[in-house]
């Protein structure tokens, strides 16, 4: 029987704290999202403007996979305050940090008035906002995995999840309005600097709902039970998970590549490629992203629950294998050059995405002790950004220079399938695991010096 302390909440308070960690991954992912598809669409003229248009793109996306650099540290700092302070008040602190970097971008000037000034302060505002992103996934995920119970964490746990898809599919749908009713020289004159001017109103709505919610059961328990051993110091969050969570921190990090790099591909370098090797025209791709992505938002609580009936690995390795197999079908569909067969191939490859993405919030929490949770998630979800989707839309732009087609982009996302069925592969099961009792390290010993051991419903399997 559930202790009050880990007693699932009343329906409508779950509610309430899944729309708050809903509504505000949202707004940071449209922040971050809003940026990669500028990037593709309009920074390689306004801060690269003596570079080859395709030169002038690379730039463009690495100045956007600056930010995904910053998200191990973003990761390293709010994980460790977030397992030391709580999950909400990093909450707080991420929101305002990724809004107020993306206002920033939509005020500043273009290479044309400031130089190469203009290039550097939008390299450094993106490595605000990657920073901030490093902290908000795994604090998002958390505090709904810790109010819910067991039985459904694989379902509720994925509507922050869906975060992903509704910021993608506000930023591509904003850019979207604003190029069909403006002119090339407005938009790219001032029309692009709407949609991040929009994102100071966009976070003062979600700190409101942030702030409206409580700190994680499961978290105030641990914490308690941290005081009352306060007599024996305990160890940085970030030394415990590399000390008795290693394994899974590289389990994460392997489940990720496949995830991450087939949906930049899918969504960012898709932009590039339609309009330039299809001769698609940009408000045609833009479209078939929108859609799309409504699609992504819809099917990912599905996945979520499925992994709730028969596991979290079984949905993830469908995943990662469908991803892996698109690729070729993906490439071949976008070069007939019809809009109906590029919104197919964006719309299957987002919904295979989706059926990683899904389990992955339930998944990388379940793995991890209370007292190391944060930075152990989110530690294995940021590293792998680096070497996975940061680098994913120039090394697809690049290939595509290279090599004038698409099968080696093809080959490079299917190596990360096969790496990402590797590493779950390996993985145990985690469902149904109580988040709070689960524990693996002398950290999370008892008051009275007992180890605690990784407690576990039937059908559950150990740490």
């Amino acid at each position: 029987m559930s202790s009050p302390a880990t007693a699932p909440p009343a329906p409508h308070n779950l509610k309430r704290i899944v729309a708050a960690s809903l509504i505000g991954t949202t707004i940071e992912w449209y922040d971050f999202f809003l940026y990669g598809s500028a990037a593709a669409l309009v920074f390689n003229k306004l801060f690269f403007p003596d570079s080859d248009p395709l030169v002038g793109t690379l730039l463009s996306f690495l100045t956007y996979a600056v930010g995904f650099a910053a998200r191990p540290l973003g990761a390293l700092v709010f994980g460790h305050y977030g397992d030391r302070l709580g999950r909400k008040k990093l909450l707080v602190l991420s929101l305002l940090m990724m809004g107020g970097a993306t206002f920033a971008i939509g005020l500043l000037p273009t290479h044309a008035t400031i130089g190469t000034a203009a290039p550097v302060l939008l390299t450094v505002l993106r490595l605000v906002q990657g920073f901030a992103l490093g902290g908000e996934w795994g604090g998002a995920v958390l505090l709904v995995s810790e109010h819910g119970d067991a039985r459904r964490r694989g379902f509720w746990a994925s509507w922050p999840q869906t975060g992903a898809p509704a910021g993608q599919l506000l930023a591509t749908g904003v850019l979207s309005l604003l190029t069909a009713v403006l002119s090339d020289s407005a938009f790219n004159s001032w029309g692009w600097r709407i949609p991040f001017l929009l994102s100071g109103v966009l976070v003062m709505v979600g700190l409101w709902i942030r702030l409206s919610v409580d700190e994680s059961p499961v978290f105030k328990q641990a914490l308690a039970k941290a005081e009352t051993r306060k007599a024996k110091a305990e160890p940085m969050p970030l030394v415990s998970v590399l000390r008795h969570h290693w394994r899974d921190v590289l389990i994460a990090m392997g489940a990720r590549m496949a995830e991450n790099i087939s949906y930049y591909v899918i969504t960012a370098f898709i932009l590039v490629y339609a309009t330039t090797a299809a001769d698609v025209s940009k408000q045609t791709a833009l479209n078939a992203v929108l859609i799309a992505s409504a699609v992504h938002f819809a099917v990912i609580p599905a996945w979520g629950a499925l992994s709730d009936r028969i596991g979290r690995r079984p949905v993830y390795l469908l995943g990662a294998a469908g991803a892996g197999l698109w690729m070729f079908p993906f490439f071949t569909l976008v070069d007939s050059g019809s809009f109906g067969a590029l919104l197919l191939a964006v719309t299957v490859g987002l919904v295979l995405h989706g059926a990683m993405y899904a389990p992955q919030a339930a998944f990388f929490s379940e793995m991890f002790a209370t007292r190391v949770r944060y930075s152990g998630a989110s530690i294995g979800a940021q590293f792998a950004s680096v070497a996975a989707g940061a680098p994913a839309p120039l090394i697809a732009t690049a290939l595509l220079s290279e090599y004038d087609s698409s099968t080696p982009i093809s080959l490079y996302v299917i190596a990360s399938a096969v790496l990402t069925l590797i590493a779950v592969g390996v993985a145990k099961e985690t469902r149904n695991r109580d988040l709070a009792d689960v524990a693996a390290s002398p950290e999370d010993a008892d008051p009275d010096g007992t180890e605690a051991t990784a407690s576990r419903t039937p059908g559950a399997r150990a740490l």
